[in-house]
């Protein structure tokens, strides 16, 4: 059995890390997965308070780890975006084979994943939900010298920033203050594979920035329905984000969500489960093929 997923026989070969987790589903719901992907610097156990919401539900979830993740700086910088792709659709691949449907959520830079894998598998996605998607790092607590990232590919030309990275800066992506604290001494601790890297490499940001463009093309590819939760506040990512899912994807149903009293990381801040009951609905509705509800956007 794999240890990474103790007492899980049907799914043992799920996980292929010790940072990923599997939890397997229950009752009428079982038979619908839900592909949890984290973002940029992050892990999956940023996903977990999330999982286990979807997982009391009856849902069948798997949180994937990205390649170049859960380590150093070093290991993320010698990724690339496909590469991160990648891994989604290998967690996707080895989900389906255990369920009839399949979610694919992500948040911010995993929101991005999860909409390209759903434009790259129309056949193998049955819904997406994109939490706080980043296209840009423009939210209201990034520093003006961060929005000159793309002068970054010039800079990789010329053999510059290799070993460089954008500090993350307060408020981190989260609202409530005591989390917040309990977060950042994780980061500062050293601790990626709990609370992820304090910093994103500049390489690094280099290839979100060819995901972003890749994936906004792609959107009118995009025929799973989608649900999109993004924070009106949001530090990280301003709100334009998710209006750039509801305008691009023409030929898919998306149902928008703002949320009015949290930041970026709304997995785990003040309205984390307001983000899982709208996930929850969403879920059912896709694994029972059900239209949309009123109000939706299309």
């Amino acid at each position: 059995m794999n240890a990474s997923c103790p007492g899980v026989e049907a799914l043992d070969n799920l996980c292929l890390t010790p940072h990923e987790f599997v939890m397997p589903g229950h009752g009428r719901h079982a038979r619908t997965g839900v592909l949890l992907v984290h973002g940029l610097t992050g892990t999956p156990a940023e996903m977990r308070v999330l999982g286990k919401g979807l997982n009391r539900h009856g849902f069948t979830v798997y949180a994937v780890q990205l390649a170049g993740h859960c380590a150093g700086m070093q290991d993320l910088v010698h990724t690339r975006w496909g590469d991160w792709l990648a891994s989604v659709e290998s967690g996707l691949q080895r989900l389906r084979g255990h369920v009839d449907k399949v979610v694919v959520g992500g948040l911010s830079m995993g929101a991005l994943l999860s909409l390209a894998v759903a434009e790259k598998h129309p056949d193998q996605v049955d819904g997406v939900c994109a939490l706080s998607t980043t296209f840009r790092y423009d939210g209201w607590s990034i520093p003006f010298y961060t929005r000159l990232a793309f002068l970054l590919p010039l800079f990789r030309l010329l053999g510059i920033g290799r070993h460089s990275v954008f500090m993350e800066a307060p408020p981190y992506g989260i609202k409530d203050e005591a989390l917040r604290a309990r977060i950042v001494e994780q980061m500062h601790a050293g601790d990626s594979a709990a609370a992820g890297l304090p910093g994103n490499p500049w390489w690094s940001i280099i290839e979100l920035r060819r995901l972003a463009a890749h994936t906004l093309k792609g959107l009118p590819r995009l025929r799973a329905p989608c649900l999109v939760v993004h924070a009106r506040e949001d530090d990280i990512s301003h709100v334009g984000n998710a209006h750039d899912i509801v305008r691009g994807a023409r030929h898919a149903q998306v149902e928008l969500v703002l949320l009015d009293n949290c930041y970026h990381m709304i997995t785990i801040d003040r309205e984390r489960r307001s983000v899982i009951a709208h996930m929850n609905d969403f879920a059912v509705r896709v694994g029972a093929s059900l239209p949309r509800p009123k109000g939706a956007h299309g």
